[in-house]
């Protein structure tokens, strides 16, 4: 499956379209999906969900999408990485917990955030002051103009998600919580372990595992290790961090043990791995 990657912390991406020019995909950032205009249906994570006039999704670095178009359709997608993210860290919890909320739930079993009229016209008059800021990132203030505009956007579609769905992301019994919780900490082992899953959403350590199971197909220990594989193999790919960085930021003990968990996942080391990526590219 081709992975996209963004080459800036930050873009926006505004097109019309009558027929969808990319096969199903997956990309190393974040994408807030505005529809403009049009009518089809948006394939995500295996789900299909009609779109029309206002619809805004969310998609995150693992998920995988495409569309089908119905009629004339004009997209605009907002594109940031975990870089633009972190950017915005140093200002307080609640800015915090309000990104965590919205990236880090499970776009699986949604559809577009919005359906109320007037939440997405709010939405798009602010992507409509967002867009013409863009197009002069050079004037005084951009990014301060910039980045409070997203973070706008971002509680409104929070305020949203947590409105139409709060059955499916506050309970710590939801298979939904525990995927949010596994994406929040993937650089921390230690809040990943079987006992500590467990204690956190107050199951015993056999009973979520058979848990996790039922509800997604995949062993937990095993959707940790992709989850965290894929991630560094983004790493390896796309970004010029050391093989020491890269175990420092997943919680390896050390460079070696890094090398060895990576190479028994993959079958390469991760500098064979790298050089191999590159010389592909």
């Amino acid at each position: 499956m081709k992975r996209y990657i963004l080459h800036t912390s930050f873009n926006i991406y505004h097109f019309e379209a009558i027929q969808w020019e990319h096969s199903v995909h997956k990309h190393t950032y974040f994408e807030i999906i505005f529809i403009l205009k049009g009518q089809g249906r948006h394939n995500l994570n295996g789900n299909s969900f009609d779109y029309s006039d206002g619809d805004v999704f969310l998609v995150g670095p693992e998920d995988f999408h495409d569309f089908d178009i119905h009629s004339l359709t004009e997209f605009c997608f907002i594109r940031f990485n975990e870089s633009f993210l972190k950017q915005q860290a140093h200002d307080g919890n609640t800015w915090q917990q309000i990104v965590e909320t919205l990236l880090y739930t499970s776009s699986q079993s949604r559809g577009s955030i919005v359906h109320d009229l007037g939440e997405k016209q709010k939405l798009h008059h602010l992507l409509q002051v967002l867009e013409s800021e863009y197009q002069n990132p050079e004037s005084s203030y951009f990014e301060i103009i910039r980045d409070n505009l997203m973070r706008s956007m971002m509680m409104i579609l929070a305020r949203n998600l947590l409105g139409q769905n709060t059955a499916s992301i506050a309970p710590n019994d939801s298979v939904e919580a525990i995927l949010r919780y596994i994406k929040q900490h993937i650089y921390q082992p230690d809040f990943l372990t079987i006992e500590h899953l467990a204690e956190v959403f107050h199951y015993s350590p056999a009973y979520i595992s058979i848990f996790f199971k039922r509800h997604t197909g995949e062993p937990l220990k095993q959707y940790i290790t992709k989850l965290k594989m894929s991630l560094i193999e983004a790493r390896l790919q796309f970004s010029q961090h050391t093989l020491t960085e890269i175990a420092d930021e997943f919680g390896f003990t050390d460079e070696s043990h890094f090398c060895k968990q990576f190479r028994k996942y993959t079958g390469n080391t991760p500098t064979a791995f790298r050089k191999k990526r590159i010389n592909q590219a």
